[in-house]
């Protein structure tokens, strides 16, 4: 079975939200794992409780420190850590546009507020101001415009009579405690679902030249050509023939080429049964982290290998131009 996403939680204060992402990985089927805790902050009451529960931190004060300095020192340890994701929980600091840009689609972040409403700071006492009947939380991707990503989940929670900012906030407090666990691993989840494998295999492959899609023994693929003359050039398996692995099945060159792109990258690559012996070969692609641009380029490849000649002409000349 593939490993569990690997999160860096960074934070400035008493860190609630990091200890609710930490006791929710505590469960044997949650899909990650916290790696390390890092804050801006040295005193930050979170980085204690994170060193008491065994996950490694890192405080980096950012005073005398130009943003994109402090930044590059945050994003050093949270790649020596080996995350795979990071998860803002409750960061006092704007990041700079590279750090944001190099993490794109891999940084979560929690807010106070039913975005699109009340971006930044005091959202409680805007919600109150505003007479609203529900304040609450979301869970959003981190962009390069403030609390402006896309939202991946909400929680909305009803504003009481004779509440005031205190008393709203812990009760988004607690809903924020069960949000973001839950979002954070449905999100990095994604990997292993194999039919958000199959249906992100789909988008890539239907994008080329005269394919279809068509199930073949069980497994979901993709063909070209013509509905009596068209060729299969990719396949995904499901744990098939008894193998651990969700995969996208792909032709090679021949025995050669798969030998060594399998001696080279074990971890990634593997000779499938039975398709095995007709020189295809297994992308596993139930992990974190794919590079589906790699995908992409061996669907293009496996295509290429069974098209008709009509076709490649085709691509080959609009790539020229």
């Amino acid at each position: 079975m593939p490993g569990k996403a690997k999160i860096a939680v960074l934070l400035s204060g008493r860190g609630s939200n990091m200890a609710a992402l930490l006791y929710a990985a505590k469960a044997d089927d949650c899909p990650y794992e916290i790696v390390l805790v890092a804050s801006n902050d040295p005193g930050a009451g979170g980085l204690k409780l994170a060193a008491a529960e065994g996950i490694a931190t890192f405080a980096q004060p950012h005073k005398g420190l130009a943003r994109a300095d402090h930044d590059a020192l945050m994003d050093e340890a949270v790649r020596g850590a080996g995350a795979d994701y990071i998860a803002l929980a409750g960061y006092m600091r704007i990041l700079s546009e590279p750090f944001v840009q190099s993490w794109q689609g891999r940084m979560l972040n929690i807010h106070p507020s039913l975005l699109p409403q009340y971006k930044g700071l005091h959202t409680h006492e805007r919600a109150l101001a505003a007479g609203d009947s529900h304040g609450g939380c979301s869970v959003h991707l981190v962009t390069t415009e403030l609390d402006d990503g896309p939202v991946l989940a909400q929680t909305p929670v009803a504003v009481l009579p004779g509440d005031d900012a205190d008393t709203l906030a812990a009760r988004v407090l607690i809903a924020e405690h069960q949000l973001y666990p839950r979002t954070l691993a449905a999100y990095v989840g994604r990997f292993s679902d194999p039919e958000w494998i199959v249906a992100k295999v789909g988008e890539l492959a239907l994008t080329l030249p005269e394919t279809s899609a068509r199930e073949s023994h069980g497994s979901p693929g993709w063909r070209v050509g013509g509905e009596s003359s068209g060729k299969f050039f990719a396949y995904v398996s499901v744990r098939h023939h008894g193998e651990d692995a969700v995969a996208l099945l792909a032709k090679t060159s021949g025995p050669d080429e798969m030998a060594a792109l399998i001696d080279a990258e074990p971890e990634l690559y593997y000779r499938p049964a039975y398709y095995g012996a007709s020189g295809w070969i297994a992308l596993r692609l139930d992990r974190p982290q794919v590079d589906w641009a790699h995908v992409r380029g061996w669907l293009e490849k496996s295509w290429r290998a069974v098209a008709p000649k009509r076709l490649t002409k085709l691509m080959d000349a609009a790539e020229e131009f």
